[in-house]
């Protein structure tokens, strides 16, 4: 670990987040403010280190969270074809960032993702043998994920970054098309495949907690266990919407109709679990953050 922060245990905490526009950077401000939290969204490009240099000195955060970066719309395959400006947003933007919060003293929060690893002859799909936080990338099928790949190898070397493995983020709010369940429930087919998984509902107010104990690392940001597209979409029939059905078609269907592979995989959330215990496996958080508060069908 070994970095001392700034942020005295004793001083109130002051956020200063980046990612304004994107979905988990504005739940992050929500929270914050629910939470009594004082936070200012940056204004500076994540690639121009003066203007995050510039947001720092006026804004005097505890902490610093990074929630931007470029996922592609409205896919990843948009990165296939947009190489340069994803890798100035995801590689450049990240990493300086990062070096500009360790030159101040700063401790980074940085949304990662976990879609840099797909079941191996070693971690093999159904088996509950999870990828753990040492374990070094074995997906590069997307541009989207080789980037993230890279910048995740690099900033192990800052000691002041806690970066957070998020994958298939899903929340409370089905309305949002970012959401993993939305996404599954409009596609005309799915594939049917166990995967870990992130309830934004439940881990992003961890995620504060963790700027607070000022921990830093690699962390599996997913919820316990995993869940298949199918178990999901049945909840869905279950709790939303007893009409609905759904096709499954093969990981080679799927692969026509795609530009990048899509990444699967278990990843070991006993580290998480380990230091936030009422962590959730995810079919409980599932029913209980998403399914059960947007319940439509009458209880049987």
């Amino acid at each position: 670990m070994g970095f001392s922060a700034n942020g005295a245990a004793d001083k109130p905490l002051k956020f200063l987040i980046y990612g304004r526009t994107g979905w988990i950077g504005g739940l992050l401000g929500e929270l914050c403010k629910a939470k009594s939290i004082d936070f200012v969204y940056g204004s500076g490009r994540l690639e121009n280190r003066s203007s995050l240099e510039a947001d720092i000195t006026a804004v005097a955060p505890t902490h610093v969270f990074n929630a931007a970066g470029v996922t592609g719309r409205p896919n990843v395959d948009w990165c296939e074809s947009h190489k340069v400006e994803t890798i100035r947003t995801n590689v450049v933007g990240t990493l300086t960032l990062a070096d500009v919060c360790r030159e101040r003293g700063l401790i980074l929060i940085n949304y990662a993702t976990g879609c840099i690893f797909e079941y191996d002859v070693a971690h093999p799909l159904g088996s509950g043998v999870g990828f753990k936080e040492e374990d070094s990338p074995n997906f590069i099928g997307s541009f989207y994920s080789k980037t993230k790949a890279m910048v995740e190898e690099l900033l192990k070397n800052y000691e002041n970054v806690c970066t957070l493995r998020v994958r298939m983020p899903i929340s409370s709010d089905l309305s949002n098309p970012r959401n993993f369940i939305t996404k599954i429930s409009r596609y005309e087919k799915v594939v049917n495949i166990p995967n870990s998984m992130t309830i934004l509902d439940e881990l992003l107010p961890i995620s504060i907690e963790m700027a607070r104990r000022n921990l830093t690392g690699i962390w599996n940001f997913t919820n316990p266990e995993v869940v298949s597209h199918n178990e999901i979409l049945q909840m869905y029939k279950e709790y939303i919407d007893p009409s609905f059905s759904w096709k499954n078609f093969t990981l080679e269907e799927q692969a026509k109709v795609i530009v990048a592979p899509r990444s699967n995989n278990e990843l070991d959330a006993s580290k998480l679990k380990k230091e936030f215990p009422e962590l959730m496996s995810i079919k409980e958080s599932l029913i209980k953050y998403v399914f059960e508060p947007n319940k439509k069908t009458a209880s049987t």
